[in-house]
Protein backbone atom coordinates (compact mmCIF):
# COMPACT_ATOMS: atom_id res chain seq x y z
CA UNK A 1 0.00 0.00 0.00
CA UNK A 2 1.49 3.32 -1.10
CA UNK A 3 0.73 5.62 1.83
CA UNK A 4 2.03 8.63 -0.08
CA UNK A 5 -0.44 8.19 -2.94
CA UNK A 6 -3.11 10.92 -2.70
CA UNK A 7 -5.81 8.52 -3.88
CA UNK A 8 -4.88 6.01 -1.18
CA UNK A 9 -4.83 8.74 1.48
CA UNK A 10 -8.28 9.99 0.45
CA UNK A 11 -9.71 6.45 0.30
CA UNK A 12 -8.43 5.54 3.76
CA UNK A 13 -9.81 8.71 5.28
CA UNK A 14 -13.14 8.36 3.47
CA UNK A 15 -13.55 4.80 4.74
CA UNK A 16 -13.21 6.04 8.30
CA UNK A 17 -15.30 9.14 7.66
CA UNK A 18 -12.59 11.60 8.70
CA UNK A 19 -11.11 14.74 7.20
CA UNK A 20 -7.92 16.74 7.69
CA UNK A 21 -7.99 18.59 11.00
CA UNK A 22 -6.50 22.07 10.99
CA UNK A 23 -6.31 22.20 14.78
CA UNK A 24 -3.72 19.41 14.65
CA UNK A 25 -1.79 20.96 11.77
CA UNK A 26 -2.39 17.91 9.58
CA UNK A 27 -0.58 17.91 6.23
CA UNK A 28 0.22 14.41 4.98
CA UNK A 29 3.25 13.65 2.84
CA UNK A 30 2.54 12.58 -0.75
CA UNK A 31 6.14 12.39 -1.97
CA UNK A 32 7.54 8.98 -0.98
CA UNK A 33 11.14 10.16 -1.16
CA UNK A 34 10.65 12.49 1.83
CA UNK A 35 9.75 9.88 4.49
CA UNK A 36 12.54 7.72 3.12
CA UNK A 37 15.08 10.52 3.58
CA UNK A 38 13.78 11.39 7.04
CA UNK A 39 13.92 7.76 8.15
CA UNK A 40 17.46 7.42 6.81
CA UNK A 41 18.54 10.53 8.72
CA UNK A 42 17.04 10.12 12.19
CA UNK A 43 19.32 7.47 13.73
CA UNK A 44 22.80 6.07 13.23
CA UNK A 45 22.17 2.42 14.04
CA UNK A 46 19.45 -0.19 13.47
CA UNK A 47 18.93 -1.43 17.03
CA UNK A 48 17.21 1.66 18.41
CA UNK A 49 13.77 2.64 19.59
CA UNK A 50 12.25 5.43 17.51
CA UNK A 51 9.65 7.57 19.22
CA UNK A 52 7.52 9.08 16.47
CA UNK A 53 5.18 11.98 17.15
CA UNK A 54 2.26 12.60 14.80
CA UNK A 55 2.39 9.57 12.45
CA UNK A 56 -0.74 10.57 10.51
CA UNK A 57 -1.67 7.54 8.40
CA UNK A 58 1.80 6.04 8.78
CA UNK A 59 3.87 6.85 5.69
CA UNK A 60 6.93 7.75 7.80
CA UNK A 61 6.11 5.11 10.43
CA UNK A 62 6.38 2.44 7.73
CA UNK A 63 9.84 3.61 6.67
CA UNK A 64 10.98 3.75 10.29
CA UNK A 65 9.70 0.21 10.91
CA UNK A 66 11.65 -1.06 7.91
CA UNK A 67 14.90 0.42 9.24
CA UNK A 68 14.82 0.23 13.04
CA UNK A 69 14.12 -2.47 15.60
CA UNK A 70 11.26 -0.76 17.45
CA UNK A 71 8.89 2.15 16.73
CA UNK A 72 6.41 3.75 19.13
CA UNK A 73 4.13 6.26 17.41
CA UNK A 74 2.05 8.74 19.42
CA UNK A 75 -1.02 10.06 17.59
CA UNK A 76 -3.34 12.66 19.11
CA UNK A 77 -6.16 12.28 16.56
CA UNK A 78 -8.38 9.39 17.63
CA UNK A 79 -9.87 9.23 14.13
CA UNK A 80 -6.53 8.15 12.69
CA UNK A 81 -6.01 5.23 15.09
CA UNK A 82 -8.13 2.74 13.08
CA UNK A 83 -6.24 3.71 9.91
CA UNK A 84 -2.88 3.25 11.63
CA UNK A 85 -3.97 -0.14 12.92
CA UNK A 86 -4.61 -1.16 9.31
CA UNK A 87 -1.56 0.41 7.69
CA UNK A 88 0.81 -0.88 10.38
CA UNK A 89 -0.74 -4.34 10.70
CA UNK A 90 2.15 -6.03 8.88
CA UNK A 91 4.77 -4.65 11.30
CA UNK A 92 5.19 -6.43 14.61
CA UNK A 93 7.79 -3.87 15.73
CA UNK A 94 5.36 -0.93 15.77
CA UNK A 95 3.14 0.21 18.63
CA UNK A 96 0.61 2.99 18.08
CA UNK A 97 -0.35 5.00 21.16
CA UNK A 98 -3.33 7.34 21.17
CA UNK A 99 -2.57 10.41 23.23
CA UNK A 100 -1.10 13.88 23.53
CA UNK A 101 2.70 13.98 23.71
CA UNK A 102 2.38 16.96 26.05
CA UNK A 103 0.49 14.85 28.58
CA UNK A 104 1.75 11.27 28.20
CA UNK A 105 4.28 10.01 30.75
CA UNK A 106 7.10 9.69 28.23
CA UNK A 107 9.61 8.37 30.75
CA UNK A 108 7.32 5.49 31.71
CA UNK A 109 6.47 4.73 28.08
CA UNK A 110 10.11 4.68 27.01
CA UNK A 111 11.16 2.58 30.00
CA UNK A 112 8.52 0.03 29.02
CA UNK A 113 9.41 -0.05 25.32
CA UNK A 114 13.14 0.62 25.04
CA UNK A 115 14.39 -2.56 26.72
CA UNK A 116 17.87 -1.07 26.98
CA UNK A 117 17.91 0.35 23.47
CA UNK A 118 19.10 3.80 22.54
CA UNK A 119 16.13 6.10 21.88
CA UNK A 120 15.75 8.65 19.07
CA UNK A 121 12.82 10.92 18.25
CA UNK A 122 11.30 11.51 14.82
CA UNK A 123 8.40 13.94 14.39
CA UNK A 124 6.46 16.09 11.95
CA UNK A 125 5.60 19.09 14.12
CA UNK A 126 2.98 21.78 13.44
CA UNK A 127 4.30 25.33 13.76
CA UNK A 128 2.11 26.40 16.66
CA UNK A 129 3.46 23.79 19.07
CA UNK A 130 7.01 23.17 17.85
CA UNK A 131 8.81 24.86 20.76
CA UNK A 132 6.58 23.41 23.53
CA UNK A 133 7.06 19.87 22.17
CA UNK A 134 10.83 20.29 21.85
CA UNK A 135 11.06 21.56 25.42
CA UNK A 136 8.82 18.73 26.61
CA UNK A 137 11.17 16.21 25.00
CA UNK A 138 14.24 17.83 26.51
CA UNK A 139 12.75 18.06 29.99
CA UNK A 140 10.81 14.76 30.25
CA UNK A 141 13.65 12.82 31.87
CA UNK A 142 14.41 10.58 28.88
CA UNK A 143 17.95 10.58 27.52
CA UNK A 144 17.35 10.72 23.76
CA UNK A 145 20.29 10.30 21.42
CA UNK A 146 18.81 12.57 18.78
CA UNK A 147 15.65 14.46 17.86
CA UNK A 148 14.78 14.78 14.17
CA UNK A 149 11.84 17.03 13.32
CA UNK A 150 10.15 18.39 10.24
CA UNK A 151 8.96 21.94 10.82
CA UNK A 152 8.21 25.05 8.81
CA UNK A 153 11.31 26.27 7.01
CA UNK A 154 11.46 29.55 8.93
CA UNK A 155 11.31 27.63 12.20
CA UNK A 156 14.09 25.31 11.01
CA UNK A 157 16.23 28.36 10.26
CA UNK A 158 15.64 29.58 13.81
CA UNK A 159 16.45 26.23 15.42
CA UNK A 160 19.73 25.85 13.55
CA UNK A 161 20.84 29.51 13.42
CA UNK A 162 24.34 30.58 14.40
CA UNK A 163 24.95 33.42 16.91
CA UNK A 164 24.84 36.82 15.24
CA UNK A 165 22.35 35.77 12.57
CA UNK A 166 18.90 37.31 12.35
CA UNK A 167 17.15 33.99 12.99
CA UNK A 168 19.10 33.34 16.20
CA UNK A 169 16.93 33.55 19.29
CA UNK A 170 16.18 32.19 22.74
CA UNK A 171 15.15 28.73 21.50
CA UNK A 172 18.41 28.46 19.55
CA UNK A 173 20.49 29.23 22.62
CA UNK A 174 18.45 26.83 24.76
CA UNK A 175 18.79 23.98 22.25
CA UNK A 176 22.52 24.68 22.14
CA UNK A 177 22.65 23.85 25.84
CA UNK A 178 21.33 20.35 25.15
CA UNK A 179 23.10 19.47 21.90
CA UNK A 180 24.03 20.46 18.36
CA UNK A 181 21.45 21.29 15.69
CA UNK A 182 21.75 20.91 11.93
CA UNK A 183 19.30 21.61 9.12
CA UNK A 184 19.29 18.56 6.85
CA UNK A 185 17.07 19.43 3.85
CA UNK A 186 14.03 21.42 2.76
CA UNK A 187 10.65 19.99 1.79
CA UNK A 188 8.56 21.96 -0.74
CA UNK A 189 4.90 22.64 0.03
CA UNK A 190 3.86 20.50 -2.94
CA UNK A 191 5.07 17.38 -1.10
CA UNK A 192 2.05 17.60 1.23
CA UNK A 193 -1.71 17.15 1.04
CA UNK A 194 -3.27 19.57 1.66
CA UNK A 195 -0.38 21.77 0.57
CA UNK A 196 0.64 24.29 3.26
CA UNK A 197 1.33 27.90 2.35
CA UNK A 198 5.04 27.61 3.18
CA UNK A 199 7.86 25.13 2.67
CA UNK A 200 9.15 22.89 5.44
CA UNK A 201 12.55 21.59 6.47
CA UNK A 202 14.00 18.67 8.39
CA UNK A 203 16.28 19.42 11.33
CA UNK A 204 18.28 16.99 13.46
CA UNK A 205 19.47 17.67 16.97
CA UNK A 206 22.14 15.42 18.46
CA UNK A 207 21.98 15.47 22.24
CA UNK A 208 25.14 15.65 24.31
CA UNK A 209 26.07 12.44 26.11
CA UNK A 210 28.08 14.58 28.51
CA UNK A 211 27.02 18.20 28.60
CA UNK A 212 30.01 20.54 28.07
CA UNK A 213 28.10 23.47 29.57
CA UNK A 214 28.21 23.97 33.34
CA UNK A 215 26.14 26.88 34.61
CA UNK A 216 26.33 27.40 38.37
CA UNK A 217 22.55 27.76 38.47
CA UNK A 218 20.67 26.21 35.55
CA UNK A 219 17.41 28.00 36.35
CA UNK A 220 19.16 31.37 36.44
CA UNK A 221 21.02 30.52 33.21
CA UNK A 222 17.72 29.99 31.38
CA UNK A 223 16.35 33.17 32.95
CA UNK A 224 19.28 35.12 31.50
CA UNK A 225 18.54 33.74 28.03
CA UNK A 226 14.84 34.57 28.27
CA UNK A 227 15.61 38.10 29.44
CA UNK A 228 18.22 38.62 26.73
CA UNK A 229 15.69 37.95 23.98
CA UNK A 230 12.62 39.34 25.71
CA UNK A 231 13.18 42.74 24.10
CA UNK A 232 15.42 42.20 21.09
CA UNK A 233 15.77 45.89 20.27
CA UNK A 234 17.39 46.60 23.61
CA UNK A 235 21.04 46.10 24.33
CA UNK A 236 21.83 43.05 26.42
CA UNK A 237 22.71 45.27 29.38
CA UNK A 238 19.30 46.96 29.33
CA UNK A 239 17.42 43.71 28.64
CA UNK A 240 18.98 41.97 31.65
CA UNK A 241 17.80 44.75 33.97
CA UNK A 242 14.48 42.89 34.28
CA UNK A 243 16.23 40.12 36.21
CA UNK A 244 16.35 42.21 39.37
CA UNK A 245 19.11 42.24 41.96
CA UNK A 246 21.67 43.77 39.58
CA UNK A 247 22.48 47.36 38.70
CA UNK A 248 23.36 48.23 35.10
CA UNK A 249 26.97 48.91 36.01
CA UNK A 250 27.38 45.42 37.42
CA UNK A 251 25.68 43.88 34.38
CA UNK A 252 27.94 45.87 32.04
CA UNK A 253 31.04 44.69 33.91
CA UNK A 254 29.90 41.07 33.71
CA UNK A 255 29.29 41.39 29.97
CA UNK A 256 32.73 42.92 29.41
CA UNK A 257 34.35 40.17 31.50
CA UNK A 258 32.90 37.71 28.98
CA UNK A 259 34.69 39.51 26.15
CA UNK A 260 31.85 41.61 24.75
CA UNK A 261 31.24 45.36 24.65
CA UNK A 262 28.69 46.61 27.16
CA UNK A 263 26.29 47.61 24.33
CA UNK A 264 26.22 44.17 22.70
CA UNK A 265 22.85 42.59 21.89
CA UNK A 266 21.82 39.13 23.03
CA UNK A 267 21.85 37.52 19.59
CA UNK A 268 25.65 37.85 19.48
CA UNK A 269 26.14 35.40 22.35
CA UNK A 270 26.46 31.66 21.91
CA UNK A 271 25.13 29.17 24.46
CA UNK A 272 28.61 28.93 25.99
CA UNK A 273 28.72 32.73 26.23
CA UNK A 274 25.41 32.75 28.09
CA UNK A 275 26.78 30.16 30.53
CA UNK A 276 29.81 32.37 31.24
CA UNK A 277 27.61 35.44 31.56
CA UNK A 278 25.15 33.83 33.96
CA UNK A 279 28.04 32.62 36.11
CA UNK A 280 29.65 36.07 36.05
CA UNK A 281 26.38 37.72 37.07
CA UNK A 282 25.96 35.33 39.99
CA UNK A 283 29.46 36.23 41.19
CA UNK A 284 28.50 39.91 41.08
CA UNK A 285 25.31 39.18 43.02
CA UNK A 286 27.25 37.46 45.76
CA UNK A 287 29.69 40.31 46.27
Amino acid sequence: MNLCNPSVVRALMAEEGITFRKEFGQNFLIDFTVPERIADSCADREDVLILEIGPGIGCLTKELALRYSRVVAIEIDNGLIPILERTMAEFDNVRVVHGDVMEIDLAALITEEAQGREVAVCANLPYYITTPILMRLLECGVRFSSITVMVQNEVAARLAAAPGKGDYGAITAVLGYHGTVKKLFTVPAGCFMPAPKVSSAVVRMDLYRENPHHPKDEHFFFSVIRAAFGMRRKTLCNALAVLGGFDKEGIAVAIEECGFPADVRGERLSTADFVRLSNALLEKKNI
